[in-house]
C-alpha cells in the first residue's frame, strides 16, 4: 500500500530556523562592518583609508601647535640620526615609515617615535609643491648635514640629508632658499619631525635621507633674509608618498 503524499515530502524546518539564520547574518554583518571601520579609523596613513574617511568627512585634522606645547620627543644630531636609522632593514624601515605617518595625521598622540632634527645642512635643491605632492601649498628643501669631524676642522658634508617640507601659502619664497646656503636646524624653534625614513645613493656611497615637517606653525626666520607663515596643511595625499623630490 502506498503512503500519502505528506508522509514522502521532507519535513518543514521550525519557523525559529530561519529567526535564527537571519540573525546570525545580522551579527556577522555588524561585526565585519565594526573591524572595517576600527581599521579605517585607526589606520588613515592608508591611502585607501585617507580617500574613505575623505567621503564620509571625517578625515584627521593637523593640530596648530606652537613651540610651546608641541609634544616632547628626541631632538638627534646628524651623526644619531645615522646611528639610529640607518641599520634599519627594509621590513623594519618600512614599519617605522607606516607608524611615523600614522603619528603625524594623529597629531602625535603617541609620541614614542617622534623625532626632532637637529644639526646644519647645507641645501642641494628646492623644489616647490603641487597637486601631485603630499600636499601643497608648499616648498620641500633637501640639505645634505655638515658634521665637524673635530673642532679643529672645518665641518664636512655627511651621509644624512634632509627634506625639510614646509607647508606654506607662498611659495614664492622658495626663491629664498639657495643651493649651497646653510640651514641651522634646531628642536626649538624649529621643531622639524621625522615623518619619513629612505636609504639613497649619493657619489655612490649609500646615505640616508629623511623627511621632516615643522609641526610647530607660525613664522619661520630665513636667516636675514625675512620670515613666512608656515600652517597645517589641509587634504594630503598619502599616496603621493615620499620623498617629495624624486630625484
Amino acid at each position: 500500500m502506498s503512503r500519502p503524499l505528506e508522509e514522502l515530502s521532507p519535513p518543514r524546518r521550525p519557523p525559529y530556523f530561519w529567526w535564527l539564520l537571519a540573525n546570525a547574518l545580522a551579527l556577522c554583518f555588524a561585526v565585519i562592518t565594526w573591524v572595517v571601520c576600527l581599521h579605517v579609523f585607526r589606520n588613515p596613513e592608508l591611502p585607501r583609508n585617507y580617500a574613505i574617511l575623505g567621503k564620509i568627512g571625517r578625515l584627521p585634522v593637523l593640530k596648530r601647535y606652537t613651540v610651546l606645547d608641541v609634544p616632547n620627543g628626541n631632538a638627534f644630531t646628524p651623526k644619531e640620526l645615522y646611528q639610529h636609522y640607518f641599520g634599519y632593514t627594509d621590513k623594519q624601515r618600512t614599519r617605522a615609515n607606516t607608524l611615523l605617518m600614522r603619528n603625524y595625521l594623529t597629531n602625535f598622540d603617541r609620541p614614542l617615535l617622534l623625532t626632532y632634527v637637529e644639526g646644519d645642512y647645507q641645501i642641494t635643491s628646492v623644489h616647490t609643491l603641487g597637486p601631485k605632492d603630499f600636499f601643497d601649498p608648499g616648498i620641500a628643501v633637501r640639505a645634505q648635514a655638515l658634521v665637524k669631524p673635530d673642532e679643529f676642522t672645518q665641518p664636512l658634508p655627511y651621509p644624512v640629508f634632509i627634506e625639510y617640507v614646509f607647508p606654506t601659502s607662498q611659495p614664492k619664497i622658495a626663491d629664498s632658499f639657495k643651493v649651497g646656503d646653510v640651514l641651522s636646524v634646531r628642536k626649538s624653534p624649529n621643531c622639524a619631525a621625522v615623518v619619513h625614513i629612505t636609504k639613497i645613493t649619493h657619489d655612490d656611497e649609500p646615505a640616508l635621507l629623511l623627511t621632516c615637517i615643522p609641526i610647530a606653525y607660525g613664522p619661520y626666520q630665513i636667516d636675514s633674509v625675512g620670515t613666512f607663515q608656515i600652517e597645517p596643511p589641509g587634504i594630503l595625499r598619502p599616496a603621493a608618498g615620499f620623498p617629495v623630490i624624486k630625484n
